[in-house]
């Protein structure tokens, strides 16, 4: 229940703080009138994120069990890669999202009320999908049976929507920078089990082989309905049977990205610089063939050209 919780609040804050950077600016410049199309373009993308939600529910239930597998197990693996990104493009730019956001809200002022719709349907919208898609995984990988997953997902929003209210109040001040580190460290240990688990649903789809293959068995040792290990899977998403491709699959996402997340700024920047300027250097590579073979090419015709006069 507690990583529910946790991807909850973690994935409702980051819209908390949208909607609360909107409102507010539109508050202090005195653009009061434009709040209603930034309501109703928030509104919208609400309904979409609960849409998408039952949508992903409901809609799945009519479909044979190794499709329902081969469906969760692969959007499991596209929610993971979808909150992994979420979660290093947050820790680049929580210190500047307020300067983003504004920037949009000031073009969109000028264009007029579609534009302030859209902008804030586009802001609020995206949030609400990956949250919706990441939460519906989430809570398929860590379901004990109960509703508690639910709960702790709901729990987790409300608490989001709370502290957003908080935040635009001037209530609570806190280092937005620390808080979405550490969450998002904790959120990435939460994905490598969705990661696990969706590797689980395409193996018992019959996509990625059997289940027969384990790594270990401490169901004896670690009973899944005794308090510790219903603990251990809520928040760690623990599986005393896993295969060893869940158990490959979970170390090769986490440990990179543990140490990737916690690297200084400046490894990450040229981790990223290294991997631009390994393309570009393909491409001036590239380029330079094309060159030489066009010359050989054109020397090829003047020598022609020449024999023919």
């Amino acid at each position: 229940m507690f990583a529910n919780y946790l991807t909850g609040l973690r994935e409702g804050l980051e819209a908390s703080l949208v909607v609360c950077i909107l409102v507010a600016y539109l508050v202090k410049t005195g653009r009061r009138d434009a709040l209603k199309p930034v309501w109703a373009g928030i509104g919208i993308a609400v309904l979409l994120a609960l849409g998408f939600g039952a949508a992903l529910t409901y809609g799945s239930q009519e479909l044979t069990f190794e499709a329902q597998e081969a469906l969760g197990g692969s959007l499991s693996i596209v929610a993971v890669g979808l909150v992994s990104w979420m979660v290093f493009w947050m820790r680049r730019t929580a210190r500047h999202l307020k300067a983003e956001l504004t920037g949009r809200l000031d073009a969109a002022l000028r264009m007029g009320t579609g534009a302030l719709v859209a902008t804030a349907f586009l802001a609020v919208g995206r949030e609400g999908l990956e949250t919706a898609l990441f939460v519906w995984s989430s809570v398929r990988a860590l379901s004990d049976g109960t509703h508690g997953p639910v709960i702790g997902v709901a729990l987790g929003l409300a608490t989001a929507v709370a502290l957003g209210r908080l935040f635009y109040k001037g209530a609570v001040r806190i280092d937005l920078a620390k808080f979405f580190t550490w969450t998002g460290a904790m959120l990435l240990v939460v994905a490598a089990g969705v990661l696990a688990y969706g590797v689980h649903d395409l193996q018992e789809a019959r996509f990625l082989g059997g289940l027969s293959d384990k790594a270990f068995d401490v169901s004896e040792q670690v009973p899944p309905d005794s308090w510790y290990g219903t603990l251990l899977k809520g928040v760690f998403n623990f599986q005393p049977d896993p295969t060893v491709l869940q158990v490959a699959v979970w170390a090769l996402y986490l440990v990179p990205m543990l140490v990737l997340f916690f690297a200084p700024a400046g490894f990450r920047s040229s981790v990223t610089a290294a991997t631009t300027g390994t393309q570009r250097a393909t491409d001036d590579q590239a380029h330079a063939r094309t060159s030489a073979a066009a010359d050989r090419s054109g020397g090829g015709d003047r020598a022609d050209g020449r024999r023919r006069r």
